[in-house]
């Protein structure tokens, strides 16, 4: 009976361990922009990271939409090796001005399309650069994406942010803020920009020390099995009546 509890109760701590050591993986990763802010008016590069989530399959090419209700002057791209990047513009309702004159057309639409031999692996993901400005004077940026699959499935990532609710397929959103507003955040704190953790990316602080504390739970939990069978063994027996 001894024997029982503890083993018992070894197994138990190693469980646990385990699911906290998985917890990580389980969560969902989806097409994220990084940083995820930025300021009004200003100029920034931002890193769509697009990961790969089938096991069956990999990622041939993503496509990312951008709005063309709240324009974006410049638009450029960095290559990406094994990758080709083709733009599409289109004619804003209403002009942009510019030091050099009105633009009438905009960047609305940027795909990358992978050589057969540097499409996203299953388990891994890639990064595309792209430089913006100056950004909007609106509270954020949608950047609506569909991520195409070397099986033909096609993964639209469209789902604007809800309060309250937790999107199945989330957009990659831009928070701006204004310049006011982020100079009275400068005075009273030292952080950096808030860069969004994908799942995939144990370099995140929150996914490293979970990983962690997962790690260490498991060894303590094989440990304790291991302390109570030596102890068991080593108790003498009753002997009987």
């Amino acid at each position: 009976m001894r024997l029982t509890h503890v083993v018992r109760a070894a197994v138990a701590a190693a469980a646990a361990a385990t699911a906290a050591l998985a917890f990580p993986a389980v969560a969902s990763a989806h097409v994220t922009v990084n940083p995820n802010t930025a300021v009004q008016g200003g100029y920034t590069k931002v890193t769509f990271r697009v990961p790969t989530e089938r096991d069956d399959a990999s990622t041939t090419k993503v496509e990312i939409a951008i709005p063309t209700d709240k324009p974006i002057a410049s638009v450029s791209l960095k290559p990406v090796q094994g990758w080709t990047a083709v733009t599409e513009t289109s004619k804003l309702t209403t002009p942009i001005k510019s030091d050099d004159g009105d633009i009438t057309e905009a960047i609305s639409k940027i795909t990358w399309t992978a050589d057969p031999n540097s499409a996203i692996k299953p388990h891994q993901f890639q990064e595309f650069d792209v430089s913006l400005g100056p950004l909007p004077q609106t509270d954020q940026i949608v950047f609506k994406a569909l991520q195409t699959y070397s099986s033909g499935e096609v993964v639209r990532w469209i789902d604007e942010p809800a309060a309250g609710a937790e999107a199945e397929h989330p957009a990659p959103v831009l928070k701006l803020s204004k310049k006011s507003d982020t100079a009275a955040a400068s005075t009273t704190t030292s952080a950096g920009p808030t860069v969004a953790a994908d799942a995939s990316d144990t370099s995140s602080p929150s996914n490293g020390t979970a990983i962690g504390l997962g790690i260490a739970g498991l060894v303590l939990g094989l440990a304790g099995l291991v302390v109570g069978i030596l102890a068991y063994r080593r108790t003498p027996s009753t002997p009987a009546a």
